[in-house]
């Protein structure tokens, strides 16, 4: 079966399009870091959906792929 055609796989590449480039959870965005000064440490770094209180830490990809939405 090609991936292209298949309505489950568009779904999930839209799911996994959604958590990377709207929501990012994966990757820090420079503008949002937090001042701290922690000894060496000066800035910490946050997601954007760290900002919009949706997680507490930057993801993993692997913890991105591998994580099963719950059923409502």
């Amino acid at each position: 079966m090609n991936c292209s055609k298949d309505l489950k796989m568009h779904s999930h590449a839209i799911d996994f399009f959604q958590a990377w480039y709207n929501y990012n959870f994966v990757k820090p965005h420079r503008s949002l870091r937090l001042e701290i000064n922690a000894g060496r440490k000066r800035w910490a770094q946050r997601s954007p959906a760290m900002a919009e209180d949706l997680t507490d830490h930057i993801w993993s990809l692997r913890e991105l792929l591998t994580f099963k939405v719950p059923i409502q």
